[in-house]
């Protein structure tokens, strides 16, 4: 098993916002059928994210491992259906950071739904139960 280490630097702002209930949901169902964390690699922004039950942090593909922005105490408990947005706390590490979350949001939501599809399907079995119709009397 491999450790992959990244960088912290000090916060520089942070920023309230919310999650799609689906990109939360889905998120959360990955993270919990894996080992506890997920890397989903966005692709268009070269970036990679790494997913664990705590937050999503996103990095830099191109650069040396430091985390330029996370995504942290997500709030699920605050809504009031499973489709309602998720408030959380976005941490930017750098002054560019706010500009790249215009972005990062909406590829995120498309390279997580391709990393989805991707997955293995569990094998499903099924059984088809034939009910007797009613006689009348």
């Amino acid at each position: 098993m491999s450790e992959e280490i990244f960088y912290r630097p000090p916060v520089h702002s942070t920023e309230q916002r919310t999650l799609p209930a689906e990109l939360y949901n889905l998120a959360k169902l990955l993270i919990a059928k894996g080992p506890g964390h997920i890397f989903v690699p966005i692709r268009s922004m070269q970036y990679l994210a790494i997913l664990d039950q705590e937050e999503f942090v996103f990095v830099d593909g191109a650069g040396d491992r430091t985390i330029a922005i996370a995504w942290q105490k997500f709030r699920p408990g605050t809504r009031n259906a499973l489709g309602d947005v998720v408030p959380y706390e976005a941490v930017y590490y750098s002054a560019d950071a706010a500009k790249i979350m215009h972005r990062l949001q909406g590829d995120f939501a498309k390279a997580l739904e391709a990393f989805a599809a991707k997955q293995p399907r569990p094998e499903e079995k099924a059984s088809v139960t034939l009910l007797k119709p009613k006689t009348s009397a």
